[in-house]
């Protein structure tokens, strides 16, 4: 009986404390308890959104949200149900993934969580599911999803796993892209659940918005066929090119190689990320002499028809040998461009003067930025007058001690196919937001006019003469249209000296000749055996410009007959 009663007084004792304990903390004052209490009840939770979509000008998907999940386990449950090796190799056949991996996930003894696979694509995650394996669950996410992996890599950029855009327009217009997250502030039960009765703040998200860009993605597919073709053929160490609507400075397509799939960016370096278009500063070479030359014509101090004495390959300024590629005697202004003579630029330039060379080529836009809507872009370089030496206006004639981006060097081709006026180059069309409601839209932009409309016809007129029998640039020519264009070749700067044998080409061009519809530049670092622009740029230019013009509908010289490429390629690339 003694047991019995010691038995009887421990358990009133212990229910005795129990309840004396419930009144102390419901009757008591435990400010610090019920303020723990709350916080575990109160939860705030962020709703998140997904990143806006990045279209072409034609409505195109090139980056969108997709809806993943991540496939995880409760280890304690597979456990105690004895099924880790059962579950795990179902897991592993799935989802594509080494049972031992796999199975070093799942039998984690003591763990309530782990994650087996991450960002799995819905349509995996659904036949993972209906499998109704115990222990496993799910996690819906978003992913950031590039349709076309490669295209339109360095303009498009990349958002990181942190839904960050680190690179190019998703970059440059994160703000608008990734929307604003809402909140929600509510409470939960002891089981984790939300009471729904007790939710005290709910902000909507908002969404982000769509970028409408002005690349069109059939133009951008010519394009990196194009530099494929010359990284394949002339065994460049980097090409770049870029296509430009003459009238208005939108960007149809802008493209670099080395490329990247957007989808799998961290496996390159950032060397290969780099936008070499807007980014990569060279010395031009000859295609700087249509600058010059514009300039000359424009404040009426040569024509096209007055003859230079090109001194037969060899000419001393300042004491200094300056040479061409080919020996001439005398040349016209317009043969001085056909055949890319660098004494003729040169006394055509000493003709203009310091100052107003330099004026002319700051009104061009050379040694400035454009603003276009990417990061990464760089100035370019142009030193002010006061430190040219006595040879840099020579130097600068033919393209030399100057720097310039191929964005810039093809505005101020697309400023003589335009009468004159420099537009400001543009990628983004508009900003949409999910209603439907325009937050910015992109006009047509003029910067300047550094030259007249007879200016710019007198130098269209000329550069046609390029791509003629002749001229530097036939291999630039098309079949049925007139293209006004102009070779260039530099030697590559390393450690402040010209280095043999390594130049960077190039070509640009606009087309028709007589009212341009487009203008096109190809840059090529370092193209082998085939060194100068005409020889290299020159053909990957036409590789560019043939399906372009039939896309485009632009109409032939000898029209007789058309074909259509934007029919065929209805469906995109």
């Amino acid at each position: 009986m003694w047991r019995v009663a010691v038995v009887a007084v421990a358990l009133l004792a212990i229910w005795g404390g129990l309840a004396v304990r419930l009144g102390l903390l419901h009757l008591g004052p435990n400010e610090y308890l019920k303020k723990r209490i709350r916080q575990l009840r109160n939860v705030e939770q962020t709703i998140l959104v997904g990143r806006g979509r990045i279209l072409d000008c034609n409505e195109k998907l090139l980056a969108l949200d997709l809806p993943v999940r991540n496939v995880c386990v409760n280890p304690e449950v597979v456990l105690s149900n004895k099924q880790a090796k059962a579950i795990s190799i179902q897991l592993a056949r799935h989802l594509g993934l080494p049972f031992e991996q796999v199975y070093n996930r799942v039998n984690r003894p003591g763990r309530r969580y782990e994650a087996v696979a991450r960002l799995v694509r819905e349509e995996v995650a659904e036949k993972v599911e209906r499998l109704r394996l115990p222990g496993v669950f799910f996690e819906p996410l978003s992913t950031r999803y590039y349709p076309h992996d490669e295209m339109a890599c360095h303009v498009l950029g990349f958002s990181n796993m942190e839904g960050i855009g680190s690179a190019g327009v998703e970059q440059r217009w994160d703000s608008l892209l990734k929307g604003r997250p809402g909140l929600r502030q509510s409470e939960r039960d002891g089981l984790r659940r939300e009471l729904y009765t007790r939710r005290s703040m709910e902000v909507a998200p908002q969404e982000g918005a769509d970028i409408h860009l002005t690349l069109d993605q059939n133009i951008q597919y010519f394009a990196e066929q194009a530099l494929d073709y010359a990284m394949s053929r002339f065994h460049c160490e980097a090409a770049w090119a870029i296509v430009e609507e003459v009238k208005t400075g939108a960007i149809l397509a802008m493209a670099s190689r080395p490329g990247y799939d957007l989808n799998a960016y961290s496996k390159t370096s950032p060397d290969v990320r780099r936008n070499r278009a807007v980014s990569y500063n060279y010395e031009p070479g000859s295609v700087f002499k249509v600058g010059v030359v514009a300039a000359a014509l424009n404040e009426g101090i040569v024509l096209t028809n007055e003859v230079f004495d090109c001194e037969n390959g060899m000419w001393y300024h300042a004491g200094k040998p300056l040479r061409d590629f080919h020996p001439y005697g005398e040349l016209d202004v317009t043969g001085i461009i056909r055949k890319s003579s660098n004494i003729g630029a040169a006394k055509i330039a000493l003709l203009l003067g310091e100052d107003r060379l330099e004026r002319y080529l700051r009104a061009f836009g050379i040694g400035s930025l454009t603003g276009i809507e990417v990061p990464g872009e760089e100035a370019g370089l142009l030193a002010p007058v006061s430190k040219w030496s006595k040879l840099s206006i020579t130097r600068i004639a033919m393209g030399h001690e100057v720097a310039v981006t191929a964005l810039q060097m093809l505005n101020v081709m697309c400023c003589i196919g335009n009468d004159g006026f420099l537009m400001k180059p543009h990628l983004v069309q508009k900003v949409v937001d999910k209603n439907g409601m325009v937050l910015r839209e992109t006009k047509p932009q003029a910067l300047s006019r550094p030259i007249t409309e007879r200016t710019a016809a007198h130098m269209r007129n000329i550069l046609s003469e390029v791509t003629k029998a002749g001229g530097t640039g036939t291999r630039a020519a098309i079949p049925g249209y007139t293209i006004a264009g102009k070779t260039g070749s530099a030697e590559k700067i390393k450690d402040g000296r010209y280095v043999k044998n390594q130049n960077v080409a190039s070509f640009m061009g606009l087309i028709p000749s007589e009212r341009p519809v487009v203008g096109i530049i190809v840059v090529l670092d370092n193209p082998q055996p085939e060194r100068t622009g005409g020889v290299s740029a020159a053909p990957v230019f036409a590789k560019l410009a043939e399906p372009l013009v039939h896309y485009m509908d632009i109409r032939s010289t000898d029209a007789s007959e058309g074909v259509y490429y934007r029919q065929m390629l209805e469906e995109g690339p």
